[in-house]
């Protein structure tokens, strides 16, 4: 993973990501997929489903099964519009299917037969063609993740909301072989392990994301959590030192916010071309 030093002018575009879990055989599991190696985001790198807010994104809200209002709500963002926090969830849906296939929608398995007979129709125009009532109740905000100032794996700066949502049991999990090239389902910690393993790579928001998973032993659970708190802002600060880029999270003791967000280590450093706690690989469930 190349590190990037030039500090972008543009604000941060607003992104939706879906963390998709199911409980496996060995406990809690996490679909990822491979972006692929020539976009210009975490090419190469392992994800979860997700992608920017697009315009078109705002102009379902009569196929969707709650108000604006309550989708607001249970963003926890007074400052932000409630037809962006439609769109927010929407986009999430919309990732999750170009990316996966899955389809959180009344008649879903229908529609999900139609994808690759219309696939150049616009998100928006192929649920309103279908009368879909998209589910968005299944999404649930679990952190919201503002890249920092200075970004250290992309030129590009995002404010993602990462939702939390189980999987329909009916449904199967696949990568798109377009914007992403290979996927996953693992449990958290073995996702790390294959990272430390350097069998695949991974950003600072989807280390940190799967530490905090590696808490949970079942879907349940995390979903529990989720509706429990607010979901957290996570805006990391990094800084060149000693030949070294470190980010830092809330709760750090060189983080302007004394308040932690998330469990896990504070800080990570770039070493040895990835992301890495300065106490080693435990640190991480510490």
């Amino acid at each position: 993973m190349e590190l990037n030093s030039d500090v972008p002018l543009d604000p941060p575009r607003d992104a939706a990501t879906v963390v998709m879990l199911r409980d496996g055989a060995q406990g809690l599991e996490v679909f990822l997929v491979k972006r692929h190696g020539l976009s210009d985001v975490l090419g190469g790198a392992y994800v979860f489903p997700g992608g920017k807010l697009d315009a078109a994104d705002l102009l379902l809200g009569a196929h969707i099964d709650q108000s604006a209002a309550d989708m607001h709500s249970a963003l926890g963002e007074p400052d932000t519009p409630p037809a962006t926090a439609l769109g927010l969830y929407v986009a999430a849906l919309r990732e999750a299917f170009e990316e996966s296939g899955i389809l959180f929608a009344s008649d879903a398995l229908a529609a999900q037969a139609a994808l690759r007979q219309d696939s150049q129709q616009p998100f928006n125009a192929w649920v309103a063609e279908r009368a879909l009532t998209l589910q968005t109740r299944h999404l649930l905000p679990w952190t919201r993740w503002i890249t920092p100032r200075m970004p250290s794996v992309s030129s590009k700066r995002f404010d993602t909301r990462f939702f939390v949502a189980e999987v329909p049991a009916n449904q199967v999990a696949r990568h798109d072989d377009f914007e992403t090239t290979a996927s996953a389902w693992l449990q958290p910690k073995l996702a790390l392990e294959q990272y430390w393993d350097r069998q695949i790579e991974l950003a600072p928001p989807q280390i940190m994301s799967l530490a905090h998973l590696s808490r949970h032993t079942s879907v349940p659970s995390v979903l529990q959590e989720a509706r429990k708190r607010p979901p957290p802002v996570i805006f990391p600060e990094s800084y060149d030192e000693a030949g070294e880029r470190l980010i830092c999270y809330p709760g750090d003791p060189r983080h302007s916010s004394a308040a932690r967000a998330m469990p896990g280590p504070t800080r990570v450093y770039f070493r040895n071309r990835r992301f890495e706690p300065a106490e080693g690989f435990e640190a991480l469930f510490v």
